[in-house]
């Protein structure tokens, strides 16, 4: 029967007691969220699960999507899709909002039109894409939200690749959008960095032949220091909305702020909340890389423990001014059955602390334990008898 196993750690930061208040933050978005994820603290949580209209900040799964599908090698950069007409004609013009300039018929690569979305904000290029990829858009939508199911997003629904207002058919929260960014970096690093940090991108051309080239609109991208994505949103309906990541000295923040009123106003405050986010909170290291944390119980396997090592860096988020002793534990269902590979997550390091929600880190297998013969299993039950 399997059962919840929980042991408790004593760790200490300094000599003195934990005398510190959360640091404080007058938000004037009507949504902000900050989650620092080197630690899964949240700094910060101002409607965190209101619904709202994501605006482009719904292309961020557009872009997750497609990047998936590349790493998983069932979808390749210089694959071209055709630009329908009748895609073009409805995503083209002032009535179309951000766009990439297609044309009709035009073929372009995947990295084209991944450029196209995460620099331009391109809504045409959302379209083409989703078509490509799916054949049409609606179909493209349900992997979409497969994958907002598979990631826990519980509160969001995507009914169109690009964000474009649908009645309120697409909606999601900003703790969500933390999720998928999340999500983004940590299981497609690679692509992330090649495409979400350009700071230009060129396609089409004016009616004078002009090559056309436009800003990625990211706020904080030269103004904050490790600022390397994500992306903003714009509609009538949504108001001026921007998800955001940043890294400094290990430390990942991804923010959302959403409902502003102006552009000018984004830029303000996306600036002054991260900046807040790494300046009002430290991090207070924990366990080194592959430092063993904890054993953990092992059920018909060629050993009857498993060390639980840290996959990275681990750091406690503590307020700037904090000290003293902080609690945590290591949880995970057990005894663990065999076969169980090397790095293989299975536990979790609880932080507990004054001025936060529990901070939870992955803990993964230090060795690989393979599942015992029958005389290795004998061998281990009359071990754990006579133990």
């Amino acid at each position: 029967m399997k059962k919840f196993f929980a042991a408790a750690l004593l760790l200490s930061v300094s000599a003195t007691p934990l005398v510190a208040s959360a640091p404080s933050f007058e938000s004037n978005a009507p949504i902000a969220y900050m989650k620092d994820l080197s630690s899964g603290a949240v700094l910060f949580d101002k409607g965190g699960e209101t619904r709202m209209p994501p605006a482009s900040m719904a292309k961020m799964m557009t872009a997750h999507v497609a990047f998936l599908l590349i790493q998983k090698g069932e979808l390749s950069l210089d694959k071209k899709f055709t630009v329908r007409p009748e895609t073009w004609q409805k995503w083209h013009g002032p009535q179309a909002g951000s766009t990439m300039f297609l044309s009709p018929g035009e073929q372009v690569s995947v990295e084209n039109l991944l450029h196209g979305i995460v620099t331009l904000s391109g809504n045409d290029a959302c379209v083409v894409l989703a078509e490509g990829i799916a054949g049409t858009e609606e179909a493209f939508t349900d992997l979409m939200n497969k994958e907002a199911e598979r990631l826990g997003m519980t509160d969001s629904h995507f009914g169109t690749s690009n964000g474009w207002p649908d009645e309120g058919r697409t909606y999601v929260t900003a703790r969500d959008l933390v999720t998928l960014a999340a999500a983004t970096i940590e299981e497609t690093p690679d692509l992330y960095k090649r495409f979400y940090a350009t700071e230009s991108f060129t396609w089409g051309k004016t009616m004078g032949g002009t090559a056309i080239k436009q800003d990625n609109r990211n706020p904080i991208l030269g103004k904050i220091a490790g600022a390397d994505g994500l992306k903003t949103g714009h509609t009538q309906e949504a108001g001026y909305g921007f998800t955001g990541s940043a890294i400094q000295n290990g430390r990942r923040l991804v923010m959302v702020v959403a409902g502003l009123d102006t552009y000018n106003g984004r830029i303000q405050e996306s600036v002054r909340f991260m900046d807040w986010g790494f300046k009002a909170w430290r991090a207070q290291p924990l366990f080194k890389r592959g430092q063993t944390v904890e054993t953990a119980e092992v059920q018909l396997g060629s050993a009857t423990s498993v060390p639980l090592v840290a996959p990275r860096d681990l750091a406690v988020t503590l307020p700037r001014t904090a000290s003293g002793s902080i609690s945590a534990k290591v949880v995970y269902t057990g005894p663990i059955k065999a076969p169980i590979a090397k790095g293989q997550q299975i536990a979790q390091l609880i932080i507990s602390t004054n001025d936060t929600d529990p901070q939870v880190m992955p803990l993964v297998a230090g060795e690989a334990v393979s599942e015992a013969g029958f005389f290795g299993r004998l061998w281990n039950g009359l071990k754990s008898f006579f133990g």
